[in-house]
């Protein structure tokens, strides 16, 4: 159980900085949130493997990476879109008048 726990944040931060990797331009994401969108996106990538019959192959499972990977972007562009929204938002107080 703690095995498959570690191998999961593992192989979470690997696809999500691939995925971060991929993407072009900068992300202005922590390291943090890298990893858990890694986790999701190869969480949720091997679940859709596995419903299309592509999860468990005889050698390396490239289809199920490559939907991994292809997540693991979506992700983090989404996360990098959300994080700037936030960061560029005006608050009450940094408002001006005339």
């Amino acid at each position: 159980m703690i095995g498959t726990i570690l191998w999961g944040i593992i192989g979470g931060a690997i696809v999500g900085y691939l995925g971060r990797l991929l993407l072009p331009g900068r992300q202005n994401i922590s390291a943090l949130t890298t990893v858990l969108v890694g986790i999701l996106a190869a969480t949720l990538g091997g679940i859709i493997a596995t419903w299309l019959g592509v999860g468990e192959t005889r050698g390396i499972d490239w289809i199920r990476h490559i939907i991994q990977l292809i997540l693991a972007m979506i992700f983090v562009y989404i996360a990098a879109k959300v994080s700037a929204s936030r960061h560029t938002a005006v608050t009450p107080t940094q408002r001006r008048t005339p």
